[in-house]
């Protein structure tokens, strides 16, 4: 899953102890593999998952030699199930444009002959700008509805928009204005030093010409300074509306190709009826994940150390140890280590397992599975294993830009990341109130399933019911406006937006979130399966629907 925050590497001296979850674990650090079957099986499962999340590969960073091992992986699995290939030139590949661009010292913004400069007057938050004197205008304070400015005032300017108190600034920064050339929004000043690393830093992006025809706005955060600079009152006088000065922009950015090519894999599963098997059901997961760390952390000091202090990983990241922490931390490590002598690991690979290996071999299997019935499903089902997904959705984004079929012949997209976990020790996420949540038996969390289709989230509530599944649902995700903005962090947002109806399954978060920790030993194979299953006869049912699953519901923003 598409991470929220930055979190700060965590240092050797970290004095830890043990945690149920991890006093628990019997399974092996390693694994013999072995030949899978046509069903779904926690024992196929734990098979594949041992294979995609080993340290051979890498982390499986997009655009490392790691991601390539992982992709060629799913490739070989998918001709021998006997997929499809649906990728470009009759491959299985589908090679998304992922670049390195680094910020020329140069750039600068010219303000009515008055230079701004990066850092200290604005950051880029987009890509390249160059513009010669395009007009400024006051856009507004946003709310909850967006920018106050209309269409035709924001028509080829530079919008300036300043942010409540109770702002999303991440959501600002990707804000979009209608008509605008540059969205320019104020809030650099509040802008934490960790967060104006990552905007200066080298970027990843999707290299796609086409972008330019879309209409896409250029994007920069403005220092109070600079943004009351550019007109005749300050800030807080001004109508919507109001006229300031213009500006020319140039941003440039050195680019670069990443080492090795970024990948979707697509395979397609044809139809058996004549007449519906050029519409498709979609089933993805992401192959990615975030690679090596620089500094190699002690292992099992870490998980404990997480499991205590950032239940919730990654998303936790900004938390640190009260002293009855880190003293309880300090009695588990020490019962850890009496149990498990010698245990000490030095471990630097994110291995992913959960995120989203988990996701990327349930539907190897429900590929395995739905290929060996007969007759296989009327519909079509094309399997899409998105790359890219932890830099931004980057593979879901190129895929359904430029898919590789209609895209409107997609009825459906049902989407896997992180469905290895949701057991009670696991904090899976926050309510839209800030109280903690956790798992627990035969626990799946639906995101997405009513948003644009009525009809298509009681299908998966119906099949759960009927078949025999009984996982027990939770929708604590799908609040809208939920801070976690889970709606719009990972793959089928991408499709969502197009209005393509969705369904995100995951078992939610977990203190090994984008860490080191998250391992294959760690993962609930037996729950795994059980998705697996309620998935595959989710897809089965759309595959033979007579109809495509009704939409009844607009395309809104991400969250």
């Amino acid at each position: 899953m598409k991470i929220r925050t930055l979190l700060p590497l965590l240092v050797l001296s970290v004095v830890a102890s043990l945690p149920a979850v991890v006093a628990a674990q019997a399974l092996p650090r390693t694994h013999t593999p072995e030949p899978t079957t046509a069903d779904i099986t926690a024992a196929d499962l734990m098979t594949r998952l041992y294979i995609f999340a080993a340290d051979s590969m890498q982390g499986r960073e997009a655009g490392t030699i790691g991601n390539v091992k992982g992709t060629d992986y799913i490739a070989s699995e998918a001709k021998r199930i006997g997929l499809e290939p649906a990728g470009d030139a009759g491959t299985y590949f589908q090679t998304v444009p992922y670049k390195m661009r680094t910020l020329a010292d140069a750039s600068t913004i010219e303000v009515n002959g008055h230079t701004l400069h990066v850092g200290d007057d604005f950051l880029p938050a987009g890509g390249a700008v160059e513009l010669k004197g395009v007009p400024i205008v006051y856009g507004g304070t946003i709310s909850e509805n967006g920018p106050p400015i209309t269409e035709a005032q924001a028509q080829d300017k530079v919008v300036v928009l300043t942010a409540g108190a109770d702002a999303n600034m991440r959501r600002l920064f990707r804000m979009n204005v209608p008509g605008a050339r540059v969205v320019a929004v104020v809030g650099l000043d509040q802008l934490p030093e960790a967060f104006r690393g990552y905007f200066l830093r080298p970027q990843g992006f999707i290299d796609d010409p086409a972008a330019a025809t879309k209409g896409a706005a250029g994007a920069v955060i403005l220092s109070s300074a600079a943004a009351n600079g550019m007109f005749d009152k300050p800030l807080d006088q001004l109508e919507v509306g109001a006229s300031g000065g213009t500006a020319d922009f140039d941003i440039r950015y050195d680019v670069k190709p990443m080492p090795y090519p970024s990948r979707n894999v697509v395979g397609i599963l044809r139809g058996s009826d004549p007449k519906l098997a050029g519409e498709y059901v979609a089933i993805g997961a992401h192959n990615d994940h975030i690679g090596i760390r620089d500094t190699p952390v002690d292992h099992d000091s870490l998980r404990i150390w997480n499991h205590v202090v950032r239940p919730e990983g990654a998303d936790d990241g900004g938390k640190q140890a009260t002293p009855e922490q880190q003293a309880e931390v300090g009695r588990l490590l020490e019962a850890y280590r009496r149990e498990h002598p010698g245990s000490e690991r030095l471990d630097s690979i994110a291995n992913g397992a959960d995120d989203d290996g988990s996701g990327s071999v349930t539907v190897l299997e429900i590929a395995e599975k739905m290929a060996s019935m007969n007759p296989r499903p009327k519909r079509s089902t094309i399997f899409v294993w998105h790359v890219g997904e932890e830099k931004g959705l980057l593979g879901s984004a190129w895929f359904t830009d430029h898919a590789t079929v209609p895209r409107d012949s997609i009825v459906a997209q049902l989407n896997m990341d992180m469905v290895g976990r949701g057991g009670a020790d696991d904090e899976t996420g926050h309510t839209i109130e800030g109280e903690p949540h956790h798992g627990g038996p035969n626990y799946v969390l639906l995101v997405g399933s009513r948003r644009l289709s009525t009809e298509l989230g009681d299908i998966v509530e119906e099949v759960n019911k009927e078949e025999g599944h009984d996982l027990n649902f939770d929708y604590m995700f799908d609040a809208p406006n939920h801070p976690s903005n889970i709606y719009g962090r990972s793959d089928h947002y991408m499709y969502a937006r197009y209005g393509i109806p969705i369904v995100f399954f995951t078992t939610g978060l977990h203190s090994d979130y984008h860490q080191v920790t998250d391992e294959p030993e760690y993962i609930d194979y037996p729950h795994m399966a059980k998705i697996g299953n309620l998935v595959e006869d989710v897809a089965v049912h759309l595959g033979n629907l007579d109809h495509r699953p009704k939409v009844d519901h607009p395309i809104t923003d991400s969250n």
